[in-house]
């Protein structure tokens, strides 16, 4: 049987892992019981799980909110609605990607995360090196577009009777996707209008506007002028 991510267990009880840490609780997860989903959901989740799509997808969320139920209903959605995602200790879940492979999600994560920054560093130091530490253009045009984003639907999700937790861990992911873009963004005001400044030393004849640097998330709209009585 090949390496399968995100199938695990709690006590002898199957789980998916939806997201392998809950914004703001690293130590807790976000499980289904896939036991007790009916045909409609299981299926089409299982074969979600096993796609290309979904092994690729650091958490299975991100596939499932673009994976449909067999009568036509987002899977992310649909669990969400129904209450059927449910909070655990990562330290409680052991994942089972093979059939004699066994490690706690906590213990994953871990490694996960210093594989991650691991990797970020190594990409940072190969992008100085080849940029003389100016960030090259088009990738931060990509970041900005979203393109290294996980993709989330933006439909607003109705959370079910007294469970506010699927909108908890939704909303903080889709935070942080929105203030990370926004860091993005100024950070590259900012090099725009260094690069101005050399530009304007080697050439003072030159006649380039200044960049507007306003960090992006303090702008507001502009005012209104009166219109005059004629």
């Amino acid at each position: 049987m090949a390496f399968l991510r995100h199938v695990g267990k709690q006590g002898d009880r199957k789980v998916a892992v939806v997201f392998r840490e809950v914004p703001g609780e690293p130590h807790m997860a976000l499980v289904v019981y896939t036991e007790t989903l009916n045909r409609n959901i299981h299926d089409p989740l299982v074969k979600c799980i096993e796609s290309d799509i979904g092994q690729n997808s650091e958490n299975l969320a991100e596939a499932l909110n673009r994976t449909f139920t067999t009568d036509g209903q987002i899977i992310l959605q649909k669990l969400h609605a129904e209450g059927m995602l449910k909070k655990v200790q990562t330290e409680l879940v052991v994942m089972t990607p093979a059939p004699n492979t066994r490690i706690k999600l906590n213990e994953l994560n871990k490694i996960l995360d210093e594989m991650k920054m691991g990797e970020e560093a190594v990409k940072k130091l190969a992008d100085m090196d080849s940029q003389m530490g100016i960030q090259d253009p088009a990738a931060v045009a990509r970041r900005m577009r979203g393109d290294l984003v996980p993709e989330l639907d933006t439909t607003p999700i109705q959370a079910a009777s007294g469970d506010a937790l699927g909108d908890t861990a939704l909303a903080a992911n889709l935070r942080q996707q929105a203030e990370r873009m926004s860091r993005e963004a100024n950070g590259l005001l900012v090099e725009a209008q260094r690069l101005i400044d050399q530009a304007r030393g080697l050439d003072p004849a030159s006649a380039a506007p200044k960049i507007d640097s306003t960090p992006v998330k303090t702008r507001g709209r502009p005012k209104k002028t009166p219109v005059s009585a004629a």
